[in-house]
């Protein structure tokens, strides 16, 4: 199944010099997002009490948050689970509650029966159906182990390509993750969507994801350069871009579709998931086709790289 003509000639090596400029704005411009406006850290990162409140009739997700501020529970996150008679509380940790030297199970109770009172004075055909509570010590070790992991799984990456390809290949490939890693963060920064264990196990699917792409053009700039006599370096990568065009696009694609029905039908708690997947898949499409070839270009990448080196050649043993 072909989209695009594989023999296709379209110049995207042309277009370098905007590409990697726009790559490299939307890098500085992310982490100024995340440092200026930083992650709105659902309760798996910052700690506290999530409540489960069943309703026999219909309810509101704003009634709720409004019943909840008026009784003085500051910044309440309400949530619809799976319709409209089901919503999740959530409340980030208060001095009153984590630091009295109450127990975990005795901060959720208090916060619970707090929260129940407020509602069942508006509502009483609430019911509460769960209660859990997460110390913001235990959410504190998520993120930074949430840290360590993307590095790890980044620099692992590099070395893979360092060792299958060529140094230039793993330096691209690098420079690409921490491009499409970054914007993708960036955009939850703009956003302030909530960023919990869910979005960081995607984040990591989307350097996965990302570098899959990127190894296929990378498989073919390799074959091109060994079977091309006379091709320059720049034709060599546009060809390889071109060839693999199609198959980017179908993988993309219909990857994009299942996250999208994930997003629609798979319910709430997989929402940040299916959104940053979505969001990962899009900027990691575009990198492949317009900033990891461009790098390689620059790189100075040629034929002689990927050519099998003779030990009985003295001069090829003194290329750098």
């Amino acid at each position: 199944m072909e989209i695009f003509n594989h023999n296709a000639n379209f110049n995207f090596l042309g277009l370098r010099r905007f590409s990697i400029g726009l790559a490299v704005l939307l890098m500085v411009a992310s982490v100024a997002l995340i440092l200026t406006k930083g992650f709105n850290y659902g309760q798996d990162f910052q700690g506290g009490v999530a409540v489960n409140v069943a309703y026999q009739n219909p309810v509101d997700t704003n009634d709720v948050r409004q019943v909840l501020t008026k009784a003085g529970l500051e910044n309440p996150l309400v949530q619809a689970v799976g319709g409209t008679r089901e919503v999740t509380v959530r409340l980030q940790p208060k001095d009153d509650h984590g630091s009295t030297g109450l127990s975990g199970d005795e901060a959720a109770t208090k916060v619970s029966n707090d929260i129940m009172a407020a509602i069942k004075s508006v509502r009483p055909d609430a019911t509460m159906k769960s209660k859990s509570f997460v110390g913001p010590q235990v959410g504190e070790e998520l993120r930074s182990d949430g840290i360590y992991a993307v590095l790890f799984v980044i620099i692992g990456i590099m070395g893979y390509l360092w060792i299958r390809f060529e140094k230039r290949f793993a330096i691209a490939a690098l420079a690409t993750e921490v491009h499409d890693v970054l914007v993708t963060l960036g955009i939850f920064a703009l956003t302030q969507r909530e960023f919990d264990l869910t979005v960081l196990a995607s984040v990591l699917a989307v350097v996965g994801y990302s570098i899959n792409d990127k190894v296929v053009v990378f498989d073919r700039v390799r074959e091109l350069f060994r079977s091309s006599r006379n091709a320059t370096p720049e034709e060599v990568l546009n060809r390889s871009i071109n060839s693999t065009l199609s198959r980017t696009i179908i993988t993309s694609l219909f990857t994009g579709i299942t996250m999208a029905a994930l997003f629609f039908f798979g319910g709430s708690v997989v929402h940040g998931f299916a959104i940053t997947m979505l969001i990962g898949i899009l900027v990691g499409t575009l990198s492949s086709i317009f900033v990891a070839s461009p790098i390689l270009l620059w790189l100075g990448v040629s034929k002689q790289d990927l050519m099998p080196r003779s030990k009985e050649d003295p001069a090829l043993e003194r290329r750098p």
